[in-house]
């Protein structure tokens, strides 16, 4: 399975375990690594930067010949931490960074100083010209199939469009849950995909067992759109709990997101309800089960090591 992707990351199959906010962890990315693929965690999932450097420095003396892993950077202003974060990178070394939800053209010019490659989140070929444009060294093709906040554009439409008017490498984000699923993304001309919720029900994964029995028990047609998170729409499996809730966001937001002076705020204090639901939901026991997953899961029957959720994807 030799691409673009293997070649620039010096991994077997072109695979990223996607970075998965609350799930991803350093045990996953080892056994990614070992496995042949390359992984990849959210430097939010570390509250502070100690913990991220500590991380950083695990992964290193683990990596195996040939193996490659990444940190996920959100680099908008709503990260404050995102300049400690990605110093710390820097310092400390990894083989590539994704960046998501804003420009990423620091991130570039400071990693490229240090030799590490940058993959940058797109969901249309307007920011897929200016990553390329910036420099970037891969583009994330985030299509309507992914999980959590995904693009608009069906995975064949977006990775066509992107590799006939781009020329840097293009690893596909969604709709991947099976080696099948892979050969297709490669045939429309992606050089490598990103797979996150098959992961979630990984034995490693750093979630409850609820979590990782849902996306077992659950499939793609339990999963759905909900602006009851971050005010953005992301999906969602449709527990009784989501049901009871509903997915819109409420009358009040509806009226405020109206307000141009009010709208931000009303989206951050969204966000923040939203987010902690969601950790709760995710890390302990809890009625209020808001689960992040895609419609990959369709393929996940049983909770496995990470190792063999990989062996599935290739064989």
């Amino acid at each position: 399975m030799a691409t673009k992707l293997t070649k620039l990351l010096n991994i077997k199959y072109p695979i990223i375990q996607a970075p998965m906010f609350l799930v991803s962890n350093v045990a996953m990315v080892k056994e990614a690594m070992k496995g042949g693929i390359a992984g990849c965690i959210p430097a939010l999932n570390y509250r502070t930067l100690d913990e991220l450097r500590g991380a950083l420095r695990e992964l290193k003396a683990a990596k195996p010949k040939g193996g490659s892993f990444g940190f996920n950077l959100i680099v908008n202003k709503s990260n404050v931490k995102y300049k400690g974060q990605l110093e710390v990178i820097c310092e400390e070394g990894c083989d590539f960074i994704i960046t998501s939800l804003g420009s990423p053209e620091e991130t570039i010019n400071q990693a490229h100083k240090v030799g590490i490659k940058v993959f940058c989140d797109v969901t249309d070929l307007k920011f897929a010209k200016k990553v390329e444009g910036l420099g970037g060294d891969a583009i994330i093709a985030v299509n309507n199939e992914a999980g959590g906040h995904r693009g608009n554009f069906s995975p064949e439409a977006l990775i066509k469009e992107l590799s006939t008017h781009c020329s840097i490498p293009i690893i596909s984000a969604g709709g991947v849950g099976c080696k099948a699923d892979i050969d297709r993304m490669l045939s429309y001309g992606a050089d490598g995909v990103s797979v996150g919720s098959p992961f979630i029900a990984s034995e490693e994964a750093g979630v409850t067992e609820e979590y990782k029995q849902a996306c077992v028990d659950y499939g793609a047609e339990d999963i759905v759109m909900t602006e009851r998170i971050s005010g953005t729409p992301c999906t969602v499996i449709n527990t009784p709990y989501v049901q009871k809730i509903g997915t819109k966001q409420t009358w009040l937001e509806s009226v405020l997101n109206k307000n141009k002076k009010l709208k931000k705020w009303v989206k951050m204090i969204r966000f923040s309800i939203g987010m902690n639901a969601t950790k709760n939901a995710a890390t302990k026991a809890t009625y209020k089960t808001v689960w992040v997953a895609g419609p990959s899961i369709e393929h996940t029957t049983e909770i496995l090591p990470t190792k063999k959720i990989i062996e599935r994807l290739v064989k």
